[in-house]
């Protein structure tokens, strides 16, 4: 069990690394093809679109090869991607090697996801924050690496350093023993008994939970990328604050996000899941609703870690939550709502990009703790939908 934890996180700073790549060296990336940084936000939006069709497909991708031959090909996938950004293909092929970057980790976060939920019966919070830290570390530390290589006139080397970095973790998930969990690593589970399985798993109740918690993925992760595509620009224009200042503030809350993440499944464990992200969304309006109003740089960078800090832990507790919440359909209920999450994650910023441009940034920021209350509303509705199915088997 250590060893697919373990291998797990190592997947997960893999996808870390190449979710933030293309961000890292884009100045740089845009220089050289004499490019727009609207050409670059195409590209950034094909990855998320390849991201959303790897998280939807992979339910069928495994089911028909089995998990551990699924994460081979995406693994493979992003690999041959990275090593295609490398050789700088014409600008329309980049579009297309985005496309099948972006399906290559959206399938391996959904796979791994699904797989730590199905194989860890205790501890799944500790386990699932295990996995989100590493996330964090990796989108660390990727534009630390992507400076240095910018420095030595090397940045193109970054993608190339993803691409080794799959193919070592390609070669490991085809050689690794993982023991009494290779029959669920192999199995390709074939449960083909129904056309509408899928909507017997949903139905009453736990088709409301369903929906749910979409829409709570989907205001996260659009929330979580707004605010950090967003927050040097809001800074600029609150206080005009200067550019490498403006540019820390993303740094500070990446650390903060991944700090949190270290103590989030533990927390949860003790205080339970609905009452981890009831507070922590709570604790996190009442904080975006004080970044809104605050004209102090040395405030808002204190509200800035502090948000990343409650925050953190929202994303995998609440997959967990909402798996634990709907049994038996462990093997959907993540890929549905990391897909939500996916599009949240390439429409609200669009959102947010354009009402930068047309009301500002103190409007801009209000709209983000817009977004962030409805969060709260949407726990709260999952912690009474719980309740209220609790009271009614014990009823029964």
């Amino acid at each position: 069990m250590k060893r697919l934890i373990w291998m797990g996180c190592w997947a997960y700073l893999l996808i870390g690394l190449a979710h933030v790549v293309v961000g890292s060296i884009m100045p740089n990336l845009l220089e050289y093809y004499g490019k727009e940084y609207t050409a670059g936000g195409s590209l950034i939006f094909a990855q998320f679109a390849g991201f959303l069709v790897g998280v939807l497909i992979s339910p069928l991708l495994i089911s028909n090869f089995g998990k551990r031959t699924g994460l081979i090909i995406a693994t493979g996938m992003l690999c041959i991607a990275e090593i295609c950004y490398t050789l700088l293909l014409p600008w329309e092929w980049m579009y297309v090697v985005g496309t099948v970057a972006g399906f290559g980790f959206g399938m391996i976060e959904a796979v791994i996801g699904t797989l730590i939920i199905v194989a860890v019966k205790e501890g799944t919070a500790v386990a699932m924050s295990k996995l989100e830290v590493f996330f964090g570390v990796g989108a660390l530390v990727m534009p630390l690496i992507a400076g240095w290589l910018i420095r030595t006139e090397m940045w193109r080397f970054s993608f190339l350093f993803i691409a080794l970095s799959a193919l070592m973790m390609l070669l490991a998930w085809m050689k690794s023993d993982f023991g009494e969990l290779n029959h669920l690593l192999n199995a390709k589970e074939a449960k083909r008994e129904k056309k509408g399985a899928l909507l017997t798993q949903y139905q009453g109740i736990r088709g409301l939970l369903l929906v749910v918690f979409t829409l709570f993925f989907f205001l996260y992760v659009g929330t979580e990328m707004s605010f950090v595509n967003f927050l040097p620009s809001l800074l600029i224009e609150k206080l005009g604050t200067d550019k490498s200042t403006a540019a820390f503030s993303v740094t500070l809350f990446w650390m903060a996000m991944t700090v949190g993440r270290v103590f989030a499944g533990v927390i949860a464990e003790r205080v339970s899941y609905s009452r981890y992200v009831l507070w922590s969304c709570a604790a996190s309006l009442v904080l975006i609703s004080l970044f809104s109003i605050t004209g102090q740089l040395s405030v808002m960078f204190a509200l800035i870690l502090l948000f990343g800090l409650f925050m953190s832990g929202l994303f995998s507790i609440a997959l967990v939550f909402a798996s634990k919440l709907l049994p038996g359909a462990e093997e959907s209920t993540p890929s549905i709502l990391i897909a939500a999450g996916g599009t949240g994650g390439a429409l609200l910023p669009l959102a947010m990009g354009k009402s930068m441009d047309v009301v500002g940034a103190d409007t801009s920021a209000w709209m983000l703790s817009a977004f962030v209350a409805l969060l709260f509303i949407l726990s709260i509705s999952a912690s009474l939908i719980q309740r209220f199915r609790a009271k009614h088997i014990a009823e029964a």
